[in-house]
This record gives C-alpha cells, sequence and structure tokens, in this order.
C-alpha cells in the first residue's frame, strides 16, 4: 500500500477500550435483538456506562413514539433497534424514518419471526441483511463484526469559517462555472436522487438538534468538486440541490485547510456571510485524494453504480476519517489514479479525472445501475 504524505493524517485506529457503550431505553421497549447486541459489546471489550458517557449507544425505538437521544457530542454513534413482529415488505422504506426519528447513525431492524436475520439500514439509504443467528446472543457476533468498524471511526465535520477569500474569487472562477454545469449534467443525467425529506419525519426542535450537531439542514446525495491549486479545492456545500446551484458562498465552497488535531476544515470565505454554507460531509475525503493525488483536478461522488468496479470492503460512514482513507487507498492502486473509478460498498461511486468534462464523458458512457447491496 503507497505511503501517504505526511500531512494526510493517519491516526491509530480506535479500539473497543475506547468506545464504552450504553442502552438508552426510556420507553421499555428492548427485546431480544438489543439484549444480544448489549451482551455481544460487552464480550467484545466495550465497558457498560452512562448514556452521556458512552461512545456507543444502543437505542431501542417505540414504534409508536419514537424518541430521540439527544447526544453532547457528535462522536456518539447510536444505533437504532427496531423489533417488529413480520419482516416489512420494503425494509427501506419502513425502517428509514425510524432511523431519521431516532437520530441515530445505523439502523438494524429485526422481525420476531425471522430472528436469525438482521436488517442493516444506513443514512445513506442503504440497507443489507446480516446472519444473526436465532435468539442466540453469541451468533450476533457476526453484526457485530459489521457495527464495530462503523461504530469506531471518526467524523470530520466541523468547520473553520475564515473570511480570508480573495476578492477577486468572490464572483468565482473557471473551476466554478464548471461545477454549475456538472450540477445540470448530472441533473439531466437522472443521477441526482431526491433528497430524503427529512423535515417531515422531525419536529421543529428535532431538526434544529440535528442541524446544530451535524451542521445540516437536510438529508441530500452526490457531490463535485474542482482543484483550485495545489491548497485547496472548490466543492458543492451541505444539503445543496446539486441541479441549481448558485454561487461562491452559497452552494459552492472554497476548502482551503485541514487541522488534523482537531479534525476540522479550513473554509475560505468572502466576508460578511449571513448564513455562512458548511462543507459537504464527503469533503475529506476529496481532500485526502487531492492531497495524496497530484493529477487528480476533479472528482465526482454519486450514487450508482458500474459493473467491475474496485469498491471498499467495509462501508464506514460519509465524513469519516476511515472512509477517506479507504478510498484514497483504492484510487492510489489504480492503473492511473488521476483518472479512477472506486466504489464505496452499498454506497457509490468516487471518480476521478482530469476535470470535471473528462468525468462526465466516462460516466455517461458506463453502463449504470443500482447500487448493490452487500453484507
Amino acid at each position: 500500500m503507497p505511503t501517504p504524505p505526511l500531512d494526510v493524517p493517519r491516526p491509530l485506529p480506535l479500539t473497543p477500550n475506547d468506545a464504552p457503550f450504553a442502552v438508552w431505553d426510556p420507553s421499555g421497549v428492548a427485546g431480544e435483538a438489543t439484549r444480544a447486541l448489549r451482551q455481544v459489546l460487552k464480550q467484545a471489550g466495550h465497558a457498560e456506562v452512562l448514556p452521556a458517557d458512552a461512545r456507543v449507544v444502543l437505542a431501542p425505538v417505540d414504534l409508536d413514539r419514537p424518541r430521540p437521544l439527544r447526544r453532547a457530542q457528535r462522536s456518539t454513534f447510536v444505533v437504532a433497534v427496531v423489533e417488529v413482529e413480520d419482516r416489512p415488505n420494503d425494509v427501506l422504506a419502513f425502517g428509514y424514518p425510524f432511523l431519521v426519528r431516532a437520530l441515530a447513525n445505523l439502523c438494524v431492524l429485526v422481525a420476531r419471526s425471522e430472528p436469525e436475520t438482521a436488517h442493516v439500514i444506513t443514512l445513506e439509504r442503504g440497507h443489507y441483511e446480516v446472519a444473526a443467528g436465532r435468539h442466540m446472543a453469541a451468533d450476533y457476533s457476526r453484526l457485530y463484526e459489521h457495527l464495530r468498524p462503523l461504530a469506531l471511526s471518526r467524523l470530520v465535520i466541523d468547520n473553520d469559517h475564515i473570511d480570508d477569500l480573495p476578492r477577486e474569487l468572490w464572483q468565482g472562477d473557471a473551476a466554478t462555472q464548471s461545477l454549475l454545469q456538472a450540477g445540470a449534467r448530472l441533473d439531466r443525467l437522472g443521477l441526482l436522487p431526491a433528497p430524503f425529506p427529512i423535515a417531515q419525519y422531525l419536529s421543529p426542535r428535532d431538526l434544529r438538534h440535528v442541524q446544530l450537531l451535524y451542521g445540516v439542514g437536510g438529508l441530500s446525495y452526490g457531490n463535485m468538486s474542482a482543484r483550485r491549486d495545489a491548497d485547496s479545492f472548490w466543492m458543492t456545500a451541505s444539503g445543496v440541490n446539486k441541479g441549481h446551484l448558485s454561487g461562491v458562498g452559497r452552494d459552492l465552497v472554497l476548502i482551503s485547510g485541514f487541522d488534523p488535531e482537531r479534525l476540522a476544515l479550513r473554509l475560505s470565505e468572502p466576508p460578511d456571510l449571513d448564513r455562512p454554507p458548511r462543507a459537504s460531509v464527503d469533503a475529506i475525503e476529496h481532500w485526502m485524494i487531492y492531497r495524496r493525488h497530484a493529477a487528480v483536478g476533479a472528482i465526482v461522488h454519486v450514487h450508482t453504480w458500474i459493473e467491475g468496479v474496485t469498491s471498499t470492503s467495509i462501508n464506514f460512514p460519509c465524513g469519516t476519517i476511515e472512509l477517506a482513507s479507504a478510498v484514497a487507498d483504492l484510487i492510489a492502486l489504480e492503473p492511473d489514479p488521476g483518472r479512477a473509478i472506486v466504489g464505496q460498498k452499498n454506497h457509490g461511486l468516487t471518480i476521478t479525472g482530469p476535470d470535471l468534462p473528462d468525468i462526465f464523458e466516462r460516466l455517461e458512457a458506463a453502463t449504470t445501475a443500482d447500487v448493490p447491496m452487500a453484507a
């Protein structure tokens, strides 16, 4: 595996010792799946603590009255556990709203009529099945092996807003113009899934909590960026409609640095913005790719698939150091990192190129299909 430059962070991986857990069950609805996961976490070396002190929280969902855990730290990883009598006809459509209502990072759905199968639902609207064993806590270790790398990953979603954008860039440049055109092109290709209507499922209070905790106003999918120079790149902002992009300081941001100690991205902005936009959750992935691969001039991430692509082996959450490192590693192994197409397991594609038109020529020529889901 190629060694990354010194300015690209590779923090030591977390271990179960770094991730105490708790069960948060205010409605008293925890069933066998929750108890099995609790036992497996303890067997794996996670200490059980109070919810306020936990890094991983199991949150059984009351189907009649879902209640969110109001965690104070972004690093708390919440697993919503949904237990139903029978498997829903459409597991994703049924379970995803509960994932959102619980303000969780992941949802595990188990039907009592089929306890040997656990359905895993991700925020990226993925769904796959894991053989969990029939009412046997020991058998839930297979499910834990899928949850462990997700729960031990680290988000990079903090932003430092610095009003140092040069005046000549306040209206953008050739790279921002190419992003505006690329967004419209994605829309015409039908590669922009509709954003999830998060406000329909959350109360105004819960929506404000999500906005404060994660700095997002909605769940949108896909993003694009274009390199400006060796140290910065333009990127679509968080939660924006890529098919109808506006200008700098609204839908486009300039990422100009990264603080590996605080896990915070630096945004160079025009002065006096009323509501500065936030970087896309995938910005750390783009940052790492640009830093490691000088030939890359643009990046597109879309929720579609091309048969035969090399993919990450773990579906790490978006916005984590772990996913960014895994994708950058795969690109380094491609014959031409400057023109690579790699997959993110259960999620979509990351495509690099010298510029956005080059990426779209290859994207339009490829046979795309729904993203395959796998345990």
